[in-house]
């Protein structure tokens, strides 16, 4: 069984329909990139996850049906969303910012995590936690809000545009946790990538949205050598 299964999801913006049947599965210890043109359907595909769209059809998690429940319910039964342009608290600091993570949390275990995955995967956290998050580069803001969702504990990440705007020694770092967390802790990941040599590089599967429909799925390897994906999204 699939840890997340979509089955002909549609979705809107009011009257505006976003989603027109898009079908997909993550598997367990999976990381699964969703690759498209501005407008295709990506990030509504992670908020009709999420909850945070109005969305119809099915969707599975773990077995479950949260075609109907909110963004707090989705959260709870495991589900971690860092959106695009990160959505850190500007005015908080930094460790403020990471213990909002837990929030869904409680017990000892919150604080031995938060020191966890601070000195893991993000050692500068640790020397800037009195710093107001705003101050920091887009780099640092983006690995902030991936630090912060980790915080959850989250079963299922969901990562929507994570190199946008950023260097790339700044997103192959990013990239490069990413990649640890999978293979060391299992953690299945779904990432919507513009760039889709990183997403390829970094998932297992991909899917490729149109007009807010899968156009194209496989393998990460086969997407590679698909002629329409070569010339549309891989400059090649």
């Amino acid at each position: 069984m699939p840890l997340l299964e979509l089955s002909d999801v549609t979705a809107r913006y009011g009257p505006s329909q976003a989603l027109h049947g898009v079908s997909l599965t993550v598997d367990e210890g999976e990381v699964v990139a969703i690759l498209g043109a501005n407008g295709a359907g990506k990030t509504t595909t992670l908020r009709a996850v999420s909850g945070t769209v109005s969305r119809a059809g099915r969707l599975l998690l773990d077995g479950k049906d949260i075609s109907r429940r909110s963004a707090e319910g989705v959260a709870r039964l495991g589900v971690g969303h860092v959106p695009e342009g990160r959505g850190i608290l500007t005015e908080l600091t930094v460790w403020e910012n990471m213990r909002m993570g837990a929030y869904l949390r409680r017990g000892r275990a919150v604080r031995a995590d938060l020191e966890r995955i601070a000195s893991e995967h993000f050692p500068w956290i640790d020397r800037r936690r009195g710093q107001q998050a705003g101050t920091l580069s887009g780099g640092e803001q983006q690995m902030l809000a991936l630090a912060r969702a980790l915080v959850g504990r989250p079963r299922l990440l969901m990562l929507d545009e994570p190199s946008l705007g950023l260097a790339p020694m700044v997103v192959q770092e990013l990239f490069r946790v990413v990649r640890r967390l999978n293979e060391e802790e299992g953690l299945t990941v779904l990432v919507v990538e513009q760039n889709a040599n990183i997403a390829l590089e970094a998932s297992t599967r991909a899917y490729v949205l149109e007009v807010g429909r899968v156009a194209v799925e496989g393998s990460s390897e086969d997407l590679r050598r698909h002629e329409g994906v070569r010339r549309s999204y891989l400059g090649y």
